[in-house]
């Protein structure tokens, strides 16, 4: 089932980069969560958007939000793939599919891991989704135009 605008996000668990595990509901509260989900690290669309999410994070940072990229690769392979590419962000470890899954988080073609992004407030609930296997930039620009809109409300 698909997590919706106005639902309550999803109290799932990631492996961060450094193998620890972290839950959504513990980065809540304090900032909007912009989580997006992504098929592949180090692959050139999956760049493509976490470079673009790199080079608006200090925006996002001033606006309140904190961003998250998400994917079923290693935390080895998010070391590498931020490491590479300077990612000021988190990148979380998906591996099982558990949190795509319990986002409902639909593949492309019936195949592709899907690129879909969550904006979630800080109570937890989502403002804004975007969904869009080849239009990087909308990811970054619809998300911080809604950050924008949330920071504006407080």
């Amino acid at each position: 089932m698909a997590i919706n605008i106005d639902d309550p996000a999803p109290d799932v668990s990631f492996q961060k980069q450094s193998g620890e595990t972290v839950s959504l509901k513990s980065l809540l509260g304090q900032k909007t969560v912009v989580l997006y989900f992504y098929p592949k690290d180090d692959t050139p669309g999956c760049t493509k958007e976490a470079c673009g999410f790199r080079d608006s994070y200090t925006v996002f940072q001033e606006a309140g939000a904190e961003v998250i990229g998400v994917s079923s690769d290693t935390p080895t392979s998010h070391q590498q793939f931020s490491s590479k590419y300077q990612l000021p962000f988190s990148l979380l470890s998906d591996s099982r599919n558990q949190a795509r899954k319990a986002f409902g988080v639909p593949p492309t073609l019936g195949i592709l891991p899907g690129r879909v992004t969550y904006v979630i407030d800080t109570s937890g609930i989502v403002r804004h989704i975007f969904n869009s296997q080849m239009n990087f930039q909308g990811h970054i620009d619809e998300s911080l135009k809604i950050v924008k809109a949330i920071s504006k409300e407080t």
